[in-house]
């Protein structure tokens, strides 16, 4: 396994691996027997840094989520496992009452509820602090300063270390790290954004992105990126759950424009060159790549990690790289 620093407070920061483990359907789609064995396999590999939050599967049986923290918590006491594997879990997005959703009924990100989330969420896991603590989604209602002190408040009595965000404007970003900033509390250090090989378009409209994909890791996060080289970028969904190598798991909407078939074609003739899968190249230009990034994948599967920890050695030449690179 190899490793890479998110964080830059020597009271906070941590050796995390470069290739981060997501837990969003353990305990649900993913059953217990299952997730256990790729938890361990993960953790005898070298990998300590799990992802997931406190709405993880809400979607699944229509209620508020929590499976996957609980799943996690059974798992860290039942083999002992201490602070030595890095938990980042996210709170703002879990839906309020059953049966509805982070769009129209998400708990927000108000000071009181971050802190009522945050505590929840670490009786779940069964920890007195948690590692890395993102803002899931935006929350419009909460003025910035509210939530910027409100995690603040968490870090200063150490139940809460590295900060993050997700799904956020880099204007918001940049906003509440300023502010942040400028009243001497820790601010986001580490991004979490949709990040693949492939280009998707940035314009498609959402129930939560009216105005178009604030969730993809788009040209003004990655020149932020490379302003601010303290910040780390967590890649969710790497492999675009499957799609690249599954017939019955078709590439997105936002996928379908003229720029993609170079990009596919760029990716297969280096898994031919390689011997590796296109999953595998994909993971690899990520983890070897100028920028800071660590590709987040699941796995439902040891079979599958398997391959997805194989890409950690997986060393692409600087002419591959520029071929990947160049591909539009």
């Amino acid at each position: 396994m190899k490793y890479r620093t998110i964080g830059t407070d020597p009271a906070h920061r941590r050796e995390v691996s470069v290739l981060a483990l997501g837990a969003m359907y353990f305990g649900s789609l993913t059953d217990e027997k299952t997730s256990f064995a790729v938890l361990d396999r993960y953790v005898e590999a070298g990998g300590n840094f799990i992802d997931t939050s406190d709405n993880y599967a809400f979607w699944v049986d229509g209620g508020q989520g929590g499976q996957s923290e609980e799943l996690l918590g059974r798992w860290r006491r039942s083999r002992g496992i201490g602070d030595e594997v890095v938990i980042a879990t996210k709170v703002g997005a879990r839906p309020l009452a059953p049966g509805t959703s982070y769009t129209d009924n998400a708990e927000g990100l108000s000071a009181k509820t971050i802190r009522e989330a945050a505590e929840r969420s670490r009786e779940r896991l069964g920890v007195a602090k948690l590692d890395l603590l993102y803002a899931h989604i935006d929350d419009h209602t909460v003025p910035q300063r509210e939530t910027v002190e409100g995690f603040a408040e968490l870090v200063a009595e150490g139940t809460v270390g590295l900060l993050g965000v997700s799904n956020q404007a880099m204007w918001r970003v940049e906003r509440a790290r300023a502010l942040a900033a400028a009243a001497g509390l820790p601010g986001y250090e580490v991004l979490q954004y949709q990040h693949s090989h492939l280009r998707p378009r940035y314009d498609v409209p959402s129930d939560l992105f009216p105005d178009g994909s604030l969730g993809h890791a788009g040209p003004e996060l990655l020149g932020y990126l490379r302003a601010e080289p303290a910040l780390t970028l967590v890649a969710y969904s790497p492999l675009l759950a499957g799609a690249y190598v599954r017939d019955d798991k078709p590439l997105p909407p936002d996928y379908d424009h003229p720029g993609t078939p170079a990009r596919l074609a760029a990716l297969r003739d280096v898994a031919r060159e390689t011997g590796a899968t296109v999953g595998q190249v994909v993971l690899a230009w990520q983890i070897g790549g100028e920028l800071p990034v660590v590709p987040l994948a699941g796995a439902s599967s040891v079979a599958q990690l398997e391959e997805n920890l194989a890409a950690v050695d997986l060393e692409l030449t600087a002419e591959q790289r520029a071929r990947l690179d160049a591909a539009h």
